[in-house]
Formats: structure tokens, C-alpha cells, sequence
């Protein structure tokens, strides 16, 4: 399952470039540098759009951020985040994903819950979730619920067994009769 954060408004401005956390992170070193080996004046509206691609490159990576510190060995990998190139050439994250297990804890309904409750944590962990991020705490919500219906359920075959047993124990013992009437 994947949270993530966009920006459809930023992203349509600028073709995007998607891409791992691992392989941008050297892209990024290189991409820093804005492009004043070209000789281009940025112009105001040119000042106002990076002004607006930094804002949301921080809001994303702070966003993703949030994912992955609540998240903690449920989460598969980093953060993945895809590109817009600003007028700059510069790289800005203009949305992002973070890949969680959300796989149930075979035969352990009550580990189930405790990591479908780190989950759902982990979806609503940043200040502003989107609306994946808030399918995936539903569906987190539900996990949990799944769990403790199985905990209930083995609960009833676990009494239904001893009452069972309590009827044979009790059905293979003579029967006293008082004989003296």
C-alpha cells in the first residue's frame, strides 16, 4: 500500500520526472545548481513559480518524512518522490509515496492489530494527509477489525470446546440414583 502526497496544480506547470529515492539522490547533487551558466535572466514570474516549487518541494519531503518516522520496519524503503524541473532547471518534489507492508501477521491476530494501528499511524502521521493516505488508514482500521473478529471468534471456539469437554467429563460419570423411595 502507498501513501503519498501530489500536486496536481504545481505539477502541471512543468513536465515531471519520476524516480526513486535512491537513483535522485545523486541526480539532485548534480541538479542543484541553477542554470546561470546560460546566461538566462529569471524573471519575476519566473522569481514567483521556484518560490512556489521550493515551498512544495519542503511540504512534500517534510510530508514523506512524517510516513516513514511513524512507519518504522513496515516501510519498504525510502521515499519515492517524482520531479518537476523548475525554470531554474533545478529539480522540485512536487509529490511523493511511501511503499508499507500491509500485509496481516499470519496467526497472530493480536500483532495484526498492533501493526495495522502503526500503519494507520503512519498514514495519518503528517499534518495535512491526502486522500490516499486516508484510504490507507480506512484500510488499516479494517485490518484491525478483521483481527479482532478472529481473536473473538477463536475466543467462542476456545469456550465452545471447554463447555464440550465439560458436558463429556461430566456425561461419562455414573449416575447416582437414590434408591430408598
Amino acid at each position: 500500500m502507498t501513501v503519498s502526497a501530489t500536486s496536481p496544480s504545481v505539477s502541471a506547470a512543468y513536465p515531471q520526472v519520476r524516480a526513486g529515492s535512491e537513483s535522485v539522490r545523486a541526480a539532485e547533487t548534480k541538479e542543484k545548481q541553477p542554470d546561470s551558466g546560460r546566461g538566462k535572466a529569471v524573471s519575476d514570474q519566473q522569481q514567483s513559480e521556484i518560490a512556489e516549487l521550493k515551498t512544495r518541494d519542503r511540504e512534500v519531503r517534510a510530508h514523506e518524512a512524517a510516513h516513514l518516522a511513524a512507519a518504522g520496519g513496515y516501510a519498504r524503503g525510502g521515499a519515492n518522490f517524482t520531479y518537476v524541473r523548475g525554470p531554474d532547471g533545478v529539480l522540485y518534489a512536487t509529490g511523493g509515496e511511501v511503499q508499507i507492508d500491509t500485509s496481516p501477521i499470519s496467526g497472530d491476530p493480536e500483532a495484526t492489530i498492533r501493526k495495522a494501528e502503526t500503519i494507520r499511524r503512519a498514514a495519518l502521521a503528517p499534518a495535512s494527509p491526502s486522500d490516499q493516505d486516508r484510504r490507507v488508514a480506512a484500510m488499516a482500521a479494517r485490518m484491525a477489525l478483521n483481527a479482532e473478529m478472529d481473536i473473538a471468534l477463536q475466543s467462542r471456539r476456545d469456550a465452545g470446546a471447554a463447555q464440550y469437554s465439560a458436558a463429556q467429563a461430566g456425561a461419562a460419570e455414573p449416575a447416582l440414583i437414590d434408591q430408598r423411595a
